[in-house]
């Protein structure tokens, strides 16, 4: 499975952004599609998840602000961020996974992440 990001990039507070990820190759056994980040000096972190089924889980710093969709005939998973801050700035990854723990050891397979920097 490969995935690609795009959708990153540099954005005043307040504002928005939206990431796509792309996935080629079955998804089948993957039941979640989500997105990480990572700041300098910060361990990686759930931003949101979302199963093959439509239920969703976000981290508690974005909850109200991002929303997640998936496209699974697309292999496809977006995510649509709002009131962005400057603590939103950072690598954010798209990942799939088996597992329904969210958590980033439990990721099968990465993206090469994509910048997404919010200035104040």
């Amino acid at each position: 499975v490969q995935l690609v990001e795009s959708g990153g990039g540099l954005v005043q507070a307040g504002g928005s952004l939206r990431l796509s990820c792309v996935a080629s190759g079955s998804l089948f056994s993957f039941n979640v599609m989500g997105w990480y980040r990572q700041a300098p000096g910060k361990q990686r972190e759930l931003v949101a998840g979302i199963t093959s089924g439509g239920n969703t889980k976000y981290g508690d710093s974005v909850k109200g602000r991002f929303t997640i969709s998936r496209d699974n005939a697309e292999n496809a998973v977006s995510m649509q961020m709002g009131s962005l801050k400057p603590e939103d700035t950072a690598i954010y990854y798209c990942a799939v996974a088996r597992t329904y723990t969210y958590h980033p050891l439990d990721v099968d397979h990465w993206g090469e992440g994509t910048q997404v920097t919010v200035s104040s």
